[in-house]
């Protein structure tokens, strides 16, 4: 597979306005798209591609990271955070676009084809620059790192079974 594409946003598109100038520069997610280090994410993860690869380009390595992101926040399949990035311009902006989409950028099946591809190393970095961004932005202290607390309790349920 050759390289990933990049999203251009460069040229205007006719009767569209770009998302930059309409959503809430206030939001949460719209201050969290400037504080992480998209470059940086996109160099690390896009290096595993190699350019002489015939075929289609890869998506976007900021989007990818940024549905996987999403995903991650916001506790959902696959299918689902590919369906809701459609209906939510404030996800669309995070993960690069800067003009509102209509289709899914992908089929929701390629999430786990680049989850396989980037492999342990590649989520990794993903997770570190979570950990970077939220230490920067102050949303988490180091000391928020010093312990791992894992809830392993076991809830038994009520389940009785057919037994004729």
């Amino acid at each position: 597979m050759s390289k990933p594409s990049k999203t251009s946003n460069q040229q205007d598109h006719l009767f569209q306005s770009r998302l930059s100038t309409q959503l809430n520069p206030d939001h949460p997610l719209y201050t969290l798209t400037s504080k992480i280090n998209w470059e940086s994410l996109e160099s690390n993860l896009g290096l595993e591609f190699s350019p002489d690869k015939a075929g289609q380009p890869a998506r976007p390595v900021r989007l990818i990271v940024g549905l996987l992101m999403l995903q991650h926040m916001e506790g959902l399949s696959d299918e689902a955070v590919v369906a809701k990035w459609v209906e939510n311009p404030y996800w669309q902006y995070f993960c690069g676009y800067d003009f509102l989409q209509w289709e899914m950028p992908i089929d929701p099946s390629s999430l786990t084809r680049w989850r396989k591809r980037m492999g342990e190393e590649g989520l990794e970095k993903i997770l570190s620059a979570t950990l970077i961004t939220a230490l920067e932005t102050k949303v988490a202290k180091p000391k928020d790192f010093e312990k791992v607390i894992a809830d392993t309790t076991v809830m038994e349920e009520n389940i009785t079974y057919p037994t004729g």
